[in-house]
């Protein structure tokens, strides 16, 4: 009499029994998400998605500085810098000493960001930013909670990367 083998269970199955192989498909959703909008960002706009935030932020807020824009986009104002830094470079934005306080650094965009700006994919933030601010605050507030518990698991979490936006390059 020949015994039947036992069926292999493909991935998707497993995943269907195992709460943590569950979340971990669906951390692999959210980051290809992020990473799609990004491909695109770059391919239509040519810059980084975190460089077309930067310019997204200056164009609505023409004169702002780059403290501003760092709180703005909750990173850090090295990383802003750095940022405005290529933005410059590539003749999108202009960086403008002109104010009251010569220290200050005040930034436009240019025509050619402006141009930039009309072909490139929204949201300029990035799809994730987008879909948490859509979030009610009782789900941000236990999604918050839970995912602070998962990086203490992380043990090795480089705190600075939280300062680091998504689509910079730098992730």
């Amino acid at each position: 009499m020949a015994t039947r083998a036992t069926p292999r269970k493909k991935p998707a199955d497993r995943a269907a029994a195992d709460p943590a192989a569950r979340v971990l498909r669906r951390f692999r959703l959210v980051f290809n998400a992020v990473k799609t909008h990004f491909r695109a960002v770059e391919t239509k706009a040519g810059i980084s998605g975190a460089q077309l935030w930067a310019l997204s932020v200056v164009q609505a807020q023409p004169g702002i500085g780059v403290g501003e824009l760092a709180r703005a986009m909750d990173i850090h104002q090295s990383t802003a810098s750095n940022l405005l830094r290529v933005l410059v470079d590539k003749g999108l934005l202009v960086s403008d000493r002109g104010g009251e306080d010569r220290r200050a650094v005040q930034l436009k965009a240019t025509a050619r960001g402006l141009r930039v700006l009309a072909k490139a994919p929204g949201p300029f933030s990035g799809v994730l930013p987008e879909a948490l601010g859509r979030l009610d605050k009782r789900t941000l507030t236990r999604l918050d909670r839970d995912l602070a518990h998962l990086i203490r698991e992380l043990g090795a979490a480089d705190e600075r990367g939280a300062g680091i936006p998504l689509g910079s390059g730098e992730d």
